[in-house]
């Protein structure tokens, strides 16, 4: 894995500044621990976000998916919600990140379109990469954009999926652009279809990161890359799947899925969650050097809970944000056994409640 020495009246290398005794511990702890920016092991024991069981709402039955952002002095969170028939996408906003209050839908499907008929699941939104940063959003060409994934049929992630992005001038009302990402195109690894995007941008190249499923029962799910200059024209990575599934006994030996990628101290780390062959899902974390070769972490970031707690089955689909000098880790909790689980948002953070 990735020796502790005193960096006591240490310098700041090539600048020869001194570095005040705790800023010292604090580098010589970092380089002990690469891990220690990213854990937060402090859960708060409720849901943050639930379905709504109101009938005919997006979200009666479930919500999933979260996607955490700051504006306007504010934190917003999209969402998926399930109502039976698929996913559409809702958001919210905090002012403390635990309270949320409900403001809508902002991507819905469409009947007369083909390909969001059922389902249309906003996965991530173009922010900054800073693991440490306010999480603000970028705009591209004066607009933000978002990537989404979308599945053919009714019913919870029926069929192969699809990936797109779209377009917004105030991040509430969004214009659906065209598909970018098909599994019939990609190799044996994801012909099953494909899963959440998060898009990314680091100097003048567009990242894609998702996961995808194989064909057969049962299924595995991996994670790869695409890469862009303009958003329209997308290669996939050759040595996808970037992060692969691990050994039948490792927490990810089925899945390794739903990737979420910041940048702290010069590395790049990347959260996503395992599926075990114990049937439970926890979120994980693996880094890097580069947007393309990460190294797995043997630990577990957020596992699940003990037998009737609110994640006792999975605890996965990371979203992170730093907030008054603590890192928060939101993820979809699920209790319960299927059909009748109960599925909503979570969210942990590295100081205690």
């Amino acid at each position: 894995m990735i020796d502790r020495r005193s960096l006591l009246g240490a310098t700041v290398a090539g600048t020869g500044a001194m570095l005040l005794p705790d800023a010292a511990r604090a580098m010589a702890a970092a380089a002990a621990d690469p891990v220690a920016p990213y854990r937060t092991p402090y859960k708060y024991p409720k849901l943050i976000l639930a379905g709504s069981g109101i009938p005919g709402s997006f979200d009666e039955k479930a919500v999933d998916c979260p996607f955490v952002f700051s504006a306007n002095g504010k934190f917003y969170l999209t969402h998926v919600g399930f109502d039976g028939i698929g996913y559409q996408t809702g958001i919210c906003e905090s002012d403390d990140l635990i309270n949320w209050r409900r403001l809508g839908i902002i991507m819905a499907r469409d009947p007369d379109d083909p390909i969001t008929r059922y389902n249309i699941a906003c996965a991530s939104i173009l922010r900054e990469n800073g693991l440490q940063s306010p999480a603000r959003l970028i705009k591209v060409g004066g607009r933000y954009v978002a990537a989404w994934h979308a599945y053919p049929n009714a019913g919870y992630e029926e069929g192969a999926a699809v990936i797109g992005l779209a377009w917004s001038d105030d991040f509430m009302h969004w214009e659906r652009g065209p598909v970018i990402l098909r599994a019939e195109d990609g190799a044996d690894w994801e012909r099953g279809g494909l899963y959440k995007p998060t898009l990314m941008k680091d100097d003048d190249t567009f990242y894609l990161f998702y996961n995808a499923k194989t064909t057969g029962e049962p299924w595995h799910e991996q994670t790869g890359l695409a890469t862009s200059k303009d958003l329209k024209t997308w290669t996939r990575h050759p040595g996808n799947p970037i992060i692969p599934n691990g050994p039948r006994g490792a927490p990810d030996a089925r899945f390794a899925s739903d990737p979420v990628l910041v940048r702290h101290d010069g590395r790049w780390g990347m959260f996503y969650f395992g599926l075990a062959y114990d049937g439970h899902a926890r979120d994980l974390l693996a880094l890097g050097n580069t947007l393309t070769d990460f190294r797995k972490v043997d630990e577990v970031l957020i596992d699940v809970g003990p037998p009737g707690s609110i994640d006792e089955k999975y605890a996965h689909k990371p979203s992170v944000i730093y907030h008054d000098g603590a890192l928060y880790h939101f993820y979809c909790a699920v209790s319960g056994k299927w059909p009748n689980d109960v599925r909503g948002l979570a969210v942990a953070r590295s100081k205690p409640w």
